[in-house]
């Protein structure tokens, strides 16, 4: 069984910053991809940020230059700091890994979601 635990969203005021975590839990070997998506009240969910395990990275317009993800392999975790935030960043937040785990074969897990409010 694989689980995605999410945590470090909140409250912030316009121009604060935030830093999400989630971390893979399970018998994985391997974690190919990580995102972040967001989904804002009356809003399509739209992926913010994904690395892969080359590092390589992308970013959706509004989010460049404010906000980085990054990786820890170690840990199985995935991060993205969140900088500069404008209430337009206010959203739920899911992580998103496509992985493999060990019985399991490959495939995409979902975080369950953490809320990020933006606002004075």
């Amino acid at each position: 069984q694989v689980q995605l635990v999410e945590s470090g969203g909140g409250l912030v005021q316009p121009g604060g910053s935030l830093r999400l975590s989630c971390t893979a839990f399970g018998s994985i070997f391997n974690i190919y991809v990580w995102d972040w998506y967001r989904q804002a009240p009356g809003k399509q969910r739209e992926l913010v940020a994904r690395i892969n395990d080359e590092d390589i990275t992308n970013y959706e317009d509004s989010v460049k230059g404010r906000f980085t993800i990054s990786r820890d392999n170690f840990k199985n975790t995935v991060y993205l700091e969140m900088n500069s935030l404008k209430p337009e960043d206010t959203a739920v937040y899911n992580c998103n890994a496509d992985l493999g785990a060990v019985g399991l074969g490959r495939g995409n897990y979902r975080g369950q979601g953490t809320q990020v409010t933006v606002s004075s």
